[in-house]
């Protein structure tokens, strides 16, 4: 399916197969496809590139398609990182899986200030939802790992 290219977000490279590799959902998403282009919410004289994930219903382009500036989809890339990790190398230390005394995780320096990274204690069911999503995280590490390890190459290459 061609991405459209006739909407405010235009278009300059794509992936237009996305819905046979977006994981665990591939051959049965609605992300049809992903696309770096001009963001749509550029104004005369700036111009800012985005990226954006398309849906399709089956019979239109929909609403629900996200677009977001490539500082953010690296930001969110950072995030799953260091949640690996965390998962990985400390949660188990934890009959709760994070320590209620010390919730943040991390700060991970960016220009200008840190990303805290931390355990969402504000949500009522933490204790049960941190260990579905420690598990969701461990079912989806085949998946995972293997984008990341992509990426590591990709950034190796580059110089990173």
């Amino acid at each position: 399916m061609k991405i459209p290219t006739t909407l405010k977000h235009k278009p300059v490279i794509v992936c237009e197969n996305y819905e046979n590799v977006d994981g665990r959902y591939a051959y049965q998403t609605d992300a049809k496809g992903l696309s770096l282009g001009l963001a749509q919410w550029n104004d005369r004289g700036k111009v800012d590139i985005s990226a954006k994930v398309w849906r399709h219903t089956g019979e239109k382009w929909s609403r629900q398609s996200e677009e977001l500036p490539l500082h953010r989809v690296l930001d969110l890339a950072i995030l799953i990182g260091r949640t690996k990790l965390y998962f990985q190398e400390e949660a188990y230390r934890w009959a709760k899986l994070y320590d209620p005394e010390k919730t943040v995780l991390d700060r991970v320096g960016l220009q200008g200030d840190a990303m805290t990274v931390a355990v969402c204690t504000e949500n009522e069911k933490i204790d049960e939802d941190i260990r579905l999503f420690g598990q969701a995280m461990s079912n989806d590490d085949e998946l995972i790992s293997e984008r990341l390890r992509i990426l590591a190459r990709i950034l190796k290459e580059m110089g990173y």
